[in-house]
């Protein structure tokens, strides 16, 4: 792919998953485009529905939080890459109702390998976590994104407020925590 060809369809993954969080699917595809900054035409050269860039989006999403997750991986303090990814998860927003239904069995064989992988990067920092004596050893990383999923979906319903999401996360860290 030629360089401004990779360009224009980074520009429009970026695009299509701040708007699909945004507004949902609904989003029209001439709108990502214009957000983009490119016409309707390389949208529909790289993508040929919306539904193919919708599960683009959620890839990219998905591989995104995985390379995110490997870098943390090598830092030399395991708790702190745990809750620090755990953190990047929640106020990036990289958790989106999408990624969470992701995580939490992915059904679609498009999305399944990079899912998988990023479970088996999730595993690895909850492990490396629990053997530092940062991270309570009764959970694996199942529990984990249950967890995770659960609370993702209450504080996104229209009437939870950004406090009630930071008290929900901040309990659910809590509870993660070695005693």
């Amino acid at each position: 792919m030629r360089a401004d060809a990779r360009r224009n369809r980074e520009r429009v993954l970026a695009a299509a998953r701040e708007a699909f969080a945004a507004e949902g699917i609904s989003v029209p595809l001439d709108e990502i485009a214009r957000r983009a900054g490119v016409g309707p035409g390389t949208v529909y050269r790289h993508f040929p529905t919306k539904e193919a860039l919708f599960h683009a989006a959620i890839v990219d999403g998905i591989e995104r939080m995985t390379e995110h997750a490997r870098t943390l991986a090598e830092t030399d303090d395991p708790g702190a890459a745990f809750f620090g990814f755990l953190d990047h998860m929640v106020t990036e927003g990289a958790v989106k109702r999408d990624l969470a239904e992701a995580l939490g069995g992915a059904q679609n064989l498009e999305i399944s390998a990079p899912t998988k992988q990023l479970h088996d990067e999730i595993d690895a920092l909850l492990r490396h976590a629990q053997r530092s004596g940062a991270v309570r050893p009764d959970i694996d990383s199942d529990d984990l994104l249950l967890l995770l999923k659960g609370a993702f979906l209450a504080t996104h319903a229209p009437a939870a407020t950004p406090e009630q999401r930071k008290r929900t996360f901040a309990v659910v860290f809590d509870g993660l925590r070695a005693r």
